[in-house]
């Protein structure tokens, strides 16, 4: 059998020649005795020869590596091609009939060559073809993240100095009212403070005459005059009273961080990275416990529900009923609302309620004491669904108007800020945004029933991601965020609540049927990791504990 003529390639190829020269056939086997690499009709040769009848000829993706050759340095004539298991090293078949290895267990090197081979051109493998495209398309992220912060921190800091701006301009009209306040008041007491003086020289003035008048009877020689004018109930008028001035106090640090906070605005800081994929220590994908469950008298449904921040509820009906409530389900009060399968009502840091009405294009303000405000005019767009920043207080709307949606951010005094409706492709984010929250990282998320969809994006806009469920049909609903900045959604199609991390990975299905929750519409979870879950076809409201 003539010699191979080529060297045994140390990766596949997508064509390889047979090793017997003369030979163009495809390579198919190889022949682990003799390291030859052939084709089927030069294998059958091949075993034809005596010499080589037990030459062990397998596959050529089953092939043994050919060892490099090493000479050992104990007996140069030999070979390194033996290992020894006890020993754990290489050394040749002489080596492994002496003193030191009597009784051992010895492989073929050639074995051992071959498995470090495969895997390490496995590895290779691995780092060329998802490794380095993998990390050059993230560093390419990463980059354009950099070019996002630096444009995000520009707005913000113009954003900083305007509301500075506005900060000064109240101080300037505010310092002088004060400075004149306390004039006054320094006025007032200063002239009290005289006439306390004008009554101590009066009574001083006395007090000296007093004197006088006892020095001459102690001078008189006449003692007619002690007994005719001295009077034997003598006594001198008291000292006048006075009173300690109470002077204004002025607290620069008590309030005033507190005050710059609410005026100027405060930068946020997320520790945690918004494509981390760790988790905090208490999840919501951990377990859930029911801690009770209520029925909701004065509605027939659970669609939405709103915390507030006294441990009572807002919950609203398919049929515009909005009730409040405290946690056993008593009724505190009852709104007739033209809302219906939307989040339309939310809860503001100062606990006004808040609530559209798509009818008459406005947003609808009842404050703590009761008064009812019509709030804001969206003009040619209905306002669906809103959100009160837990952040900074700003109110997310969704919009709807023909077939289009977007998203306006109002602030607390209801200016218009911002519009999102496109991705930085120019396509159409929205259609019907029926419910809408945040994200404790700013992220803005809705749940959107006609493009069947979870549509998330940055808190300047930017189109993060979108989540279409597990399988095809999903509808969501309801949607709220943990504290860990997980996405929890209803699911109408599957009879479920999906579970999301901030990117829009799926992570489990928190609530199924089994859980005594069959038709899920609303969710919201409080700061303590409680979650409230509102169901249709009943008015039936369930608590559930969180634990890790």
């Amino acid at each position: 059998m003539a010699l191979s003529k080529q060297k045994i390639p140390g990766t596949a190829q997508h064509f390889l020649e047979c090793g017997t020269e003369y030979c163009e056939r495809n390579c198919e086997f190889y022949c682990n005795s003799c390291h030859h690499q052939m084709c089927k009709p030069c294998r059958d040769k091949h075993l034809k020869i005596p010499e080589n009848k037990n030459h062990e000829v397998v596959l050529y993706q089953q092939r043994r590596r050919q060892l490099p050759v090493k000479k050992c340095k104990i007996h140069p004539t030999k070979e390194i091609d033996i290992f020894c298991k006890e020993c754990n090293i290489p050394l040749c078949s002489k080596c492994s009939t002496m003193q030191d290895h009597l009784g051992h267990q010895f492989i073929d090197l050639e074995i051992i060559y071959t498995e470090k081979f495969e895997i390490c051109r496995k590895e290779l493998s691995k780092i060329h073809n998802y490794f380095i495209p993998t990390s050059e398309d993230l560093q390419k992220e990463v980059r354009e993240d950099a070019t996002e912060v630096r444009q995000i921190m520009d707005s913000i800091r113009t954003s900083m100095k305007a509301e500075a701006e506005s900060l000064k301009n109240m101080v300037d009209t505010v310092l002088p009212e004060n400075m004149e306040e306390l004039n006054q008041i320094e006025k007032s007491l200063l002239e009290k403070l005289k006439s306390q003086e004008k009554t101590f020289d009066d009574y001083i003035a006395y007090l000296s005459d007093l004197v006088k008048e006892f020095q001459s009877y102690l001078s008189s020689t006449e003692l007619s005059n002690f007994a005719t004018k001295l009077p034997e109930n003598l006594k001198i008028k008291s000292i006048p009273e006075t009173t300690k001035p109470v002077t204004p106090e002025f607290s620069p640090a008590q309030y005033s961080k507190a005050d710059v906070d609410k005026l100027l605005g405060k930068i946020t800081k997320h520790d945690k990275d918004l494509k981390s994929d760790k988790k905090q220590t208490m999840s919501l994908s951990a377990s859930v416990t029911k801690v009770r469950k209520f029925k909701v008298p004065g509605v027939n449904h659970v669609y939405h529900v709103s915390l507030d921040q006294s441990d009572r509820l807002w919950i609203s009906d398919s049929d515009g009923n909005l009730v409040q409530t405290d946690l056993q389900g008593n009724v505190i009060q009852k709104i007739e609302t033209s809302g219906r399968r939307e989040g339309y009502h939310t809860v503001t840091q100062d606990r006004d309620l808040i609530f559209t009405d798509k009818g008459k294009k406005v947003i609808n303000r009842i404050t703590q004491d009761n008064n009812f405000i019509e709030f804001i005019n969206t003009g040619e767009w209905a306002p669906i669904s809103i959100h009160s920043s837990h952040i900074n207080g700003d109110l997310l709307v969704g919009m709807k108007k023909d077939r289009q949606g977007k998203v306006t951010r109002y602030n607390k005094t209801g200016k218009e800020l911002q519009n999102i409706q496109r991705d930085n492709k120019g396509q159409e984010l929205y259609n019907y945004l029926r419910y809408i929250t945040e994200n404790i990282n700013g992220d803005i998320c809705t749940s959107d029933c006609n493009k069947k969809a979870v549509v998330v994006v940055n808190k300047s806009g930017q189109h993060r991601f979108s989540y279409k469920g597990q399988e095809s049909g999903f509808y969501p609903y309801g949607i709220g965020t943990d504290v860990l900045g997980q996405i929890l959604v209803c699911d109408n199609s599957s009879i479920t609540v999906h579970l999301l991390d901030q990117n829009g990975q799926f992570l489990s299905l928190l609530l199924t049927p089994q859980q005594g929750v069959e038709y899920p519409r609303s969710v919201c979870v409080d700061g303590k990791n409680n979650l409230y879950v509102g169901q249709n076809f009943t008015n039936t409201l369930t608590l559930f504990k969180c634990f890790k």
